[in-house]
């Protein structure tokens, strides 16, 4: 049974992988493919209540992502549709590849320790597409803003799901992981951008302002103004309302995207209908791609499988049995949370060293921090940053493998070195 769904999920990462060769949907096989490792896994099964039980309660965790992906998709493209994006770019002047990235790049780092990589990439490639029209360039600059973001929630217990988890379980402090990750979070996102210097040079195309529609107005400043300065107080606060709340990300999503709507309305209450109709949140779902949707919680699905088979325990456990160096065990789960979900192989790590032995902030949930919170970079899918970006820009799997997995793969490696280093020379 286990071998079947082993080879169903490698079958339909590899079709997954090499979507634009069998000419099929990414979606449609992580459907069929996440579909299908359940099946098995019921039909084998001798208990069927212990393995629905085990989907509906991975159907809950697949919903919050849903909701939260469409409610931050929804807000950005209401944010858009405001010309909100407008504030910034008519302040980036620059059309220097090598300065945009710069720019991009901090922009990406700074903003997913406060919001979320998931949230900060919705909103950077969102950005990237108002500054830069060729898709070749701007698929580079969504390729960054995955490793940026990655690497800027890695070193904030609020950034990347991962790293919260290790925050709640008490495995690390707030103060101590900022202490500790700043750096190496930060050498993961210098060293690709230092290569990118000397491969990503030239002048970026800015796009043709877009044309009016029949009957569509421009957006005067005030209402600009209102619309994108409280949409990015409402992502702001998303975290902050988990804080306070315990509810989990999505509730305060959609708190957020119920404000926005109500703002919206009222801003355009007074105007005619035709008027309105292009600034209303009916009007910002028709703009999200829901085809791009369907793909995460297909591949979750698959995921979720392995888990619930313990095949993700068990790969755990083999790796500390026969590894044993820390130094490697960290690294080897960051590199596997590029190929599956981090969250189960964190979930996996943390059930398998006791508090007693590893305790709060010991060298090892830090290090592991890290790891799996920049490793998914190295594949388009191996993080939620990734996920989304690959939706919203139609970036093929071998295109990122091949453009900048490497340069992903460099900064992962050049952050964990200076983690080590930094804790071998400096004590810290």
């Amino acid at each position: 049974m286990t071998a079947l769904i082993i080879t169903i999920f490698i079958i339909g990462y590899a079709a997954i992988a090499m979507e634009h060769t069998v000419k099929i949907n990414k979606a449609a096989t992580a459907l069929v493919t996440g579909v299908l490792c359940w099946t098995v896994y019921i039909i084998s099964a001798e208990n069927k209540e212990v393995v629905t039980g085990q989907l509906s309660a991975h159907l809950g965790d697949l919903s919050q992502i849903l909701f939260f992906l469409l409610g931050a998709m929804t807000i950005v493209e209401l944010m858009d549709a405001h010309d909100g994006f407008d504030i910034i770019t008519k302040r980036i002047k620059t059309t220097k590849k090598t300065k945009l990235a710069l720019i991009i790049a901090f922009l990406s780092f700074f903003l997913s320790a406060i919001l979320d990589n998931l949230t900060t990439t919705i909103v950077m490639v969102s950005l990237v597409r108002k500054l830069v029209a060729k898709d070749e360039d701007r698929w580079k600059l969504a390729g960054l803003i995955i490793i940026a973001a990655n690497a800027g929630g890695a070193w904030s217990p609020i950034g990347d799901v991962t790293t919260t988890m290790l925050w709640i379980g008490n495995q690390i402090t707030a103060a101590n992981i900022v202490l500790k990750l700043f750096i190496p979070s930060l050498v993961c996102l210098l060293v690709p951008l230092l290569i990118m210097r000397f491969t990503f040079k030239g002048d970026v195309v800015k796009p043709y302002p877009p044309k009016e529609l029949p009957g569509e107005t421009r957006t005067p400043p005030r209402e600009k103004k209102i619309v994108f300065f409280t949409g990015i107080f409402f992502l702001l606060m998303v975290p902050v309302y988990k804080t306070l709340t315990h509810l989990p990300p999505f509730m305060g999503m959609m708190i957020a995207l119920g404000l926005m709507w109500i703002i919206t309305e009222m801003i355009h209450a007074g105007k005619d209908e035709e008027d309105r109709k292009h600034f209303t949140v009916a009007y910002a779902l028709r703009k999200v791609d829901i085809s791009s949707i369907p793909f995460c919680p297909g591949i979750l699905l698959a995921i979720s499988a392995l888990e619930s088979t313990e095949q993700l325990n068990h790969l755990a456990g083999w790796m500390d049995a026969n590894l044993k160096d820390k130094n490697i065990i960290a690294p080897g789960i960051g590199a596997l949370s590029a190929v599956v979900d981090n969250v189960p192989l964190v979930a996996a790590t943390q059930g398998m060293y006791s508090l007693t032995e590893y305790p709060t902030d010991h060298y090892l949930w830090e290090f592991l921090a890290y790891t799996t919170g920049t490793g998914g970079s190295m594949l388009i899918i191996g993080s939620a940053a990734g996920v989304a970006a690959m939706g919203l820009e139609k970036i093929s799997f071998m295109w990122y493998l091949k453009k900048v997995g490497w340069l992903a793969l460099v900064g992962f490696a050049a952050g964990a070195v200076v983690y080590i280093l930094q804790h071998e020379l400096l004590g810290v």
